[in-house]
C-alpha cells in the first residue's frame, strides 16, 4: 500500500460529518479486498441514515485500532510537497485512517493476528458513531483510538459542555427603548455573569475554558431587539455541576434559556512503557465508548494546532512513524495482556 497516495485519496473524498457514505464506501472497498485475503469480511454497522461505521476483526479482537471518518467544514481536496500532505482531514482524522489500516496490512503480514479495525462517524459533532459502537462492544480490551496527538501518548484529555442560549425581547423604535425590551442587552448580561464563573483547575489537564462560539440576533440598528442567540462550550477538567448550577442561576437572572446540547466528561488515561506522552485539552470519541471496547489509549500523527483550519497537513515523517507505533502497541498489548493503571 502506498501510504501517501492512499491518505490522499481519502482526503480528495468530502466526508463533512453528515456525509461521510463516499469515503466509507471507499473504504469498506479497500478493506474488504484485505479483509478476504485473510478469511473475514467488513462489516457496515449503520449509525444512521446512509451513514456507517466499518468493522473488520482478524481473529479475536484483543486490541481495536480505531478514528473517526468525518471531517469539519469546509472540504478542500489534497495536496503534497516534499514534506506534508496537505488539506481537509489531513491530520484530523483520515492520515490517521491510512496509518491505521498500513500497521494492520503490516501485522498481518507479519502474522499477527487478533486485532481489528474500527472506522466511526459523527466524532465532530455528537460522536453518534462511537455512541453506537458502544451499544454493541465485540469484545476488545483494549481500544487505541487515534487524534492528531503528534505521535505521542495523551495521558489525559479534557471534557466538553456546551451550551445554546436563547434571549426573548419586545420589539420597540430604538428611538423609545423604554417600550420594549433587548433580548440583546439581557443575552449580553447573562453571558457576562457566565464568563465571571470561577473555573476549576486539575493538576494534569491544566485550566478549565470558555469560549463564547456564536454570537447573534436582532433585526436592524434602529429596532430594539426581539430575539437573541449565542452558543458557548466548556472545555472540562473536572466534573461540571458548580458550573452547570451557575450557568443556570446566570440565565435565570437575566431572563433567558440555557439548554445544554452536549457534555462529555475529562479523561485521564494510562500511559504505556516506550512511549512519549502529552495532555490534550480537546475532547474525542473516548467517553463515547464508554469503556465497552477496552481500556482506551489516544495517539495519533499530526498536530491538532493545524486541525479545523485551512492550513491543515500532516507531516510525511510522522505519518510513516505511526504505522510502526500503531503495529508495535497492538504487539505489546497483545503479550502483556495488561496495561498499566
Amino acid at each position: 500500500m502506498d501510504l501517501f497516495a492512499f491518505t490522499r485519496a481519502l482526503i480528495d473524498l468530502d466526508s463533512t460529518t453528515g456525509h461521510e457514505k463516499a469515503v466509507a464506501d471507499y473504504l469498506f472497498a479497500h478493506l474488504s479486498s484485505l479483509a478476504a485475503r485473510h478469511n473475514t469480511r467488513v462489516e457496515r454497522l449503520s449509525a444512521a441514515p446512509d451513514r456507517d461505521n466499518l468493522f473488520v476483526v482478524f481473529g479475536e479482537p484483543v486490541v481495536t485500532l480505531s478514528t473517526h471518518m468525518d471531517t469539519v467544514p469546509p472540504f478542500f481536496p489534497s495536496r503534497e510537497d516534499a514534506t506534508h500532505i496537505h488539506g481537509r482531514g489531513s491530520c484530523d482524522a483520515k492520515g490517521i485512517i491510512a496509518a491505521m489500516v498500513a500497521a494492520a496490512e503490516s501485522l498481518l503480514d507479519g502474522g499477527t493476528r487478533n486485532f481489528a479495525l474500527l472506522f466511526v462517524v459523527g466524532e465532530e459533532r455528537n460522536s453518534i458513531g462511537a455512541k453506537t459502537a458502544a451499544s454493541a462492544p465485540r469484545g476488545s480490551r483494549f481500544l487505541i483510538n487515534g487524534e492528531p496527538t503528534e505521535n505521542r501518548l495523551a495521558l489525559g484529555c479534557k471534557g466538553a459542555l456546551r451550551y445554546e442560549l436563547t434571549a426573548h425581547g419586545k420589539l420597540a423604535h430604538s428611538a423609545y427603548p423604554e417600550l420594549g425590551h433587548s433580548a440583546i442587552h439581557a443575552l449580553l448580561d447573562a453571558l457576562r455573569d457566565i464568563r465571571a464563573i470561577p473555573l476549576p483547575s486539575d493538576p494534569l489537564l491544566g485550566q478549565t475554558t470558555l469560549n463564547v462560539g456564536t454570537l447573534s440576533g436582532g433585526r436592524a440598528p434602529n429596532v430594539v431587539a426581539d430575539e437573541a442567540r449565542a452558543e458557548i462550550m466548556f472545555r472540562l477538567v473536572s466534573e461540571p455541576s458548580a458550573i452547570r448550577a451557575e450557568v443556570a442561576r446566570a440565565a435565570a437572572a437575566h431572563g433567558i434559556e440555557a439548554r445544554e446540547i452536549l457534555y462529555f466528561p475529562a479523561v485521564h488515561l494510562a500511559p504505556l512503557d516506550g512511549l512519549p506522552t502529552t495532555v490534550v485539552a480537546f475532547t474525542t470519541d473516548i467517553p463515547s465508548f464508554n469503556g465497552t471496547w477496552g481500556q482506551p489509549f489516544l495517539i495519533g500523527p499530526g498536530s491538532i494546532h493545524v486541525a479545523h483550519t485551512a492550513e491543515e497537513r500532516i507531516s510525511k515523517t510522522e505519518l510513516t512513524a505511526a504505522v510502526e507505533i500503531y503495529a508495535r502497541m497492538v504487539r505489546q498489548l497483545q503479550t502483556t495482556g495488561a496495561a498499566p493503571s
